[in-house]
């Protein structure tokens, strides 16, 4: 009942902000809502939706992947972290918007380098987050694996990942909602579809209806995907903690 009221709250204050600011600064909820059917029904949204969501999957996969490598790596090893900690604080501090410049200024405005930028800045945390799961791991099991000589992989599956695994989620769930919006940038500076690509042409028309419209269209896919995907494989990689009173 909260949640209810709390978004009609919002829509509330949304219809007041449309009726003093005037429908063409803030358009009605219902304006938007025509506009989202009419983009849809045309097939632009799906098309536009379609290309952006590939870019955050493939931007994710390789930013995780790097990043559980590499953050494992420099918790367990201090020279390893000695070694790339001033790369690790130079990524954390570069701006988005230079990664994103520099990539298509060296790599083109190719596909390639518009992933790769994404990548690039979404890194540095997940490397941040894995490492200090990787320092928190149990030393006991460590000793325990070498110990009974367990194999490396079986160890890494076994030993090291059920340890990081709350942490490979919350790197997940802060890199989704980080990737998303770095993607549209990426689409707004330099590829000729997706859906920032597709704000970027409404901001030029001052087309406030249709930013909203696409706005909130990939708001709701986000949502759809954090809690149909994110929150039940967090729920059961976390099922083994005993739950609060």
């Amino acid at each position: 009942m909260l949640r209810i009221v709390s978004l009609l709250l919002f829509l509330g204050v949304w219809l007041a902000a449309s009726m003093m600011a005037g429908a063409r600064l803030v358009p009605a909820p219902q304006q938007v809502g025509l506009a989202f059917l009419e983009e849809l029904m045309s097939g632009a949204m799906l098309a536009n939706m379609g290309a952006t969501l590939l870019r955050v999957a493939a931007s994710f996969t390789l930013a995780m992947a790097l990043g559980v490598a590499i953050g494992i790596a420099m918790g367990r090893s201090r020279k390893v972290d000695r070694l790339f900690d001033p790369w690790l604080l130079i990524l954390l501090n570069m701006p988005a918007l230079v990664v994103i410049v520099l990539a298509f200024i060296w790599g083109g405005l190719t596909e390639t380098a518009g992933i790769l930028a994404v990548a690039i800045n979404k890194l540095p945390n997940t490397v941040v987050t894995i490492r200090e799961g990787a320092r928190a791991m149990d030393r006991g099991l460590k000793d325990m694996a070498d110990v009974f000589q367990i194999p490396r992989l079986a160890r890494l599956r076994h030993v090291v990942l059920p340890q990081l695994a709350p942490y490979i989620a919350a790197g997940s769930r802060s890199g989704l909602s980080l990737i998303w919006k770095i993607v549209l940038v990426v689409e707004l500076l330099g590829r000729p579809n997706g859906v920032g690509f597709e704000i970027g042409s409404a901001f030029q028309l001052f087309d406030v209806t249709r930013i909203l419209a696409y706005s909130f269209a990939f708001v709701l896919v986000m949502l759809t995907i954090e809690m149909s995907l994110v929150q039940p494989i967090e729920r059961r990689i976390a099922r083994w903690r005993p739950r609060q009173s």
